[in-house]
């Protein structure tokens, strides 16, 4: 006599031709929808205090990500007790966008936003846990891994009540110490640890589908914000240079960056590989999404600007021009990590960036985007000649 199987197959360890499946791209269209809530919550502030407010919220959401990019990599999550564990949890993500608009209002109207996304995320991050030990098998050491990096979550969670509990003006601080300290936990608990790559391919294409996908919420943002102004010459100038920045941005990662570093993650094996994708793809990455997230909170301003004559002003400036320079040196310090290599020229047109806000604080909007436009196309253009003459 047979033996019944069971009604949720084992969760199989994947293997190096472990692809991006159909249902991790919903699973991360969550995600963009929090991507928009953060840039609806620093638009809304309109402050620098409201930028540190959406970076904390977005290194929440950052860390959840990359911790479930993780699990996806050992195991397929579109099948059996994973693929449950994950729909659960995406519900659970989307009432942590969904309270993001209100985590730091006024005790009165704020408290029960923040309650909702500090027990959804709490619920994120604890399902998360149980899904990789039961993906992770007979692998004790990384059972015993994913225990010893999950004693972060304890904290965060933990500092994360407190300040909902305090509020303003001690949330915005507890809740930075929580994210900053999870971070802390996870790097010294996974230095030399016992975590798994089994696939390259899986793991770089991952990350670059995210880095789209925070492209196109950028995107959108483009077209929400056209959308409430008249048809002019101006929107549509504006319009189009928001489109290039995009672009360029896009290409500065994806035309040679992206697969080098892939190619780079593939030849490495054991702790080498698994080191590379947590310092080059977990941490360094984040730099690029927040990047694009401040960026498009800058061309958010341009266009509801881009008829004006007046200057466009330092936060839209440094919105713009410090969000874009985020971007590139994180570019820069990913390449440096992933290849051993530093790229100087990057590295001079980040900081060239920064240097010049000033000066685009003083310009009108529309000019103000066609000089970060002029800028991001010479860095494409010089990178990829480059590139060329190296080859």
């Amino acid at each position: 006599m047979t033996s019944a199987q069971p009604f949720f197959p084992r969760p199989k360890v994947s293997d190096e031709g472990h692809r991006v499946t159909t249902f991790e791209l919903l699973f991360d269209l969550v995600f963009v929808f929090a991507f928009t809530q953060v840039s609806g919550l620093m638009a809304h502030t309109h402050s620098a205090l409201g930028v540190l407010q959406g970076m904390v919220i977005l290194m929440l959401l950052w860390t959840s990500w990359a911790a479930y990019s993780w699990l996806a990599n050992q195991t397929h999550v579109d099948e059996g007790i994973v693929r449950v564990g994950m729909c659960v949890a995406m519900v659970a993500m989307f009432l942590v966008a969904l309270g993001i608009p209100r985590a730091f209002a006024e005790r009165e109207s704020g408290i029960i936003g923040a309650l909702v996304l500090v027990g959804a995320y709490a619920l994120v991050r604890v399902i998360h846990i149980v899904l990789y030990l039961l993906a992770a098998g007979d692998d004790h050491a990384l059972r015993r891994q994913i225990l010893r990096t999950g004693t972060g979550v304890v904290v965060s969670v933990g500092l994360l009540t407190a300040g909902v509990i305090l509020g303003s003006p001690w949330q915005t601080w507890a809740w930075l110490t929580a994210v900053l300290a999870d971070g802390i936990v996870i790097y010294f608990t996974s230095s030399g640890g016992n975590w798994r790559v089994p696939s390259a391919a899986h793991w770089a294409e991952r990350h670059g589908l995210v880095l789209i996908l925070a492209l196109g919420e950028s995107i959108v943002a483009i077209g929400t914000g056209a959308a409430n102004e008249p048809i002019s010459a101006a929107l549509l100038a504006g319009v189009a240079l928001a489109l290039v920045l995009s672009i360029t941005l896009w290409w500065s990662y994806f035309d040679r960056v992206a697969g080098t570093a892939e190619k780079i993650l593939a030849e490495s094996m054991g702790l080498r590989r698994a080191t590379l994708a947590s310092t080059g793809y977990t941490y360094l990455h984040l730099p690029l999404i927040a990047g694009i997230v401040i960026s498009a909170l800058g061309v958010e301003t341009v266009i509801s600007h881009v008829s004006d004559a007046e200057p466009l002003g330092l936060f839209g400036a440094i919105a713009l021009f410090g969000g874009t320079s985020l971007y590139i040196a994180g570019l820069s310090f990913f390449w440096l990590r992933m290849v051993g290599e530093p790229k100087l020229f990057p590295c001079a047109a980040a900081t060239a960036l920064v240097i010049v806000i000033p000066v685009a604080a003083l310009l009108p909007a529309l000019l103000a985007l066609l000089l970060l436009v002029l800028c991001t196309t010479a860095l494409v253009v010089v990178t990829a000649r480059r590139s060329d003459d190296a080859s």
